[in-house]
């Protein structure tokens, strides 16, 4: 019985991913945020907060990216809002994804040692 709260709060957050990343896309005018990508959302389980994690290929600029999502996570909300009703809309904080530019590293040093090896003579 407990796993249909995991469900209706996985597709919640869900939810608020799809409709957060429209919004960003498509009414977020603030060009310190430019183009992101939102990977996950994490709700607590009232609904009170949620971690939305973000990626964005220009990550020299995060500070500004973060600076203007922090910003704008009024507007965000209150457009949230018009699009989803839920009992408790979420107040909405935005944390850098490092997960992504983690594989990423991780492809080049698999890549590194499997070019060592094909060097290496086979004994």
């Amino acid at each position: 019985m407990k796993k249909a709260g995991f469900q209706r709060s996985d597709r919640v957050a869900e939810q608020v991913r799809r409709d957060l990343a429209d919004l960003i896309r498509s009414q977020l005018k603030d060009p310190r945020v430019g183009m992101i990508s939102l990977t996950a959302v994490e709700l607590t389980p009232d609904y009170a907060h949620a971690k939305i994690f973000f990626t964005t290929l220009n990550d020299e600029h995060l500070e500004e990216i973060e600076h203007g999502l922090k910003r704008a996570s009024g507007f965000l909300r209150r457009e949230l809002g018009r699009r989803i009703h839920i009992h408790t809309l979420p107040e909405l904080h935005f944390v850098y994804d490092t997960s992504v530019a983690h594989g990423v590293s991780l492809s080049h040093l698999i890549d590194q040692a499997n070019a060592l090896s094909d060097q290496t003579p086979e004994s």
